[in-house]
């Protein structure tokens, strides 16, 4: 029940566990003082292109687990990058806000996150852009005790729930829902694993939570509530560092061609024997937890606009950020590919 992708990474459990490929040398003075909880390092630098003329084009991907992120995962388990000439490496990062930061200071070349980390970021002037959808739609929910008076919007006034984030794409659905119902709740911040022992122990009425979070909790005998508030939410995207899309936006429309096709085996049968097992190699859930929620998960390269729009200018009425960056939030190489 301690699982927490947004923490430390816990050790993987099973038999014999996929290897992680993870990387990052150079720019160590700058990114210490971010704090980036970088796991360890190889002798890549990031945007590194082999010597030959044939050596594909090495990427370094910051990620900050999750089973969110497993096409990411099930493309480089299956060697899908590699056959479309690009090497992947990827960063372990502590949270997504680390790996937002190592792309700043190009320590990193691309990062998958929730939508409303790269619009704020790109909002505020940095050197990143978005190139593709992970996921649709946003599969976190609410989660409350079994006997909790909870049972329609109205009951969520006075409430406190765990959560990880104001700008969380869930929380802000849940927000617009209570005060559509006249009601208001308190959000304690929290990520995944700290949230749930604070809905064990009483602190809070209840949990949001994503995926794998909310199956475990699920699965412990808390009540799904309000499932439909996000389903309509684009759910994380794929962002690179501009200098990056200038320089090799070729090798990331390839990376994202890969991608594509780890979507397609993942949205085939997502609770395969091998699909479960890398899931569980690269973010430590229990198998348990993946097999009951992998179904949720609705890969997809294909960029929601209209929802990212959405999302930006909520952090605009949340007072996030004073603009949504609309006009320049996609990569223009992707134009005609991930979006329109």
């Amino acid at each position: 029940m301690g699982y927490n992708c947004c923490d430390k990474p816990l050790p993987r459990q099973g038999s014999k566990p996929l290897e992680r490929r993870t990387v990052l040398k150079g720019l160590l003075g700058a990114i210490a003082g971010l704090g980036l909880g970088i796991k360890s390092f190889s002798s890549a630098q990031p945007g590194q292109v082999g010597s030959g003329p044939d050596k594909p084009t090495r990427i370094v991907v910051a990620d900050a687990p999750t089973t969110h992120h497993l096409n990411l995962y099930v493309a480089q388990e299956l060697g899908l990058f590699a056959q479309h000439g690009v090497a992947v490496e990827i960063a372990s990062m502590e949270s997504l806000s680390a790996a937002r930061d190592a792309l700043v200071v190009g320590a990193a070349d691309v990062f998958w996150s929730c939508p409303t980390v790269a619009i704020a970021a790109i909002a505020g002037g940095a050197p990143i852009r978005t190139i593709a959808q992970v996921k649709i739609p946003c599969t976190s929910v609410l989660l409350v005790p079994a006997d909790s008076p909870i049972v329609k919007p109205a009951d969520m006034a006075g409430k406190t729930f765990a959560g990880i984030s104001p700008a969380c794409e869930a929380i802000i659905a849940l927000r617009r829902l209570a005060s559509d119902a006249g009601a208001a709740f308190t959000l304690a911040t929290m990520a995944g694993g700290p949230a749930i022992a604070a809905l064990q122990a009483g602190r809070v009425d209840g949990a949001i939570l994503e995926e794998p979070h909310a199956s475990i909790a699920e699965l412990a005998g808390f009540r799904v509530m309000f499932r439909e508030a996000a389903e309509a939410i684009p759910c994380r995207t794929i962002n690179a560092r501009t200098a990056f899309i200038t320089d090799h936006a070729a090798a990331l429309r390839r990376m994202v061609q890969a991608i594509d096709e780890a979507n397609a085996i993942i949205n085939a049968e997502p609770v395969a024997e091998e699909i479960v097992a890398i899931a569980h190699a690269f973010t430590g859930a229990p198998p348990e937890a993946i097999v009951h929620g992998n179904h949720r998960l609705k890969f997809t390269t294909r960029l929601d606009q209209e929802g990212l729009c959405e999302l930006g200018d909520e952090l605009v009425r949340m007072g996030h950020i004073r603009e949504c960056p609309a006009g320049f939030m996609y990569a223009r190489e992707f134009r005609g590919i991930t979006w329109e």
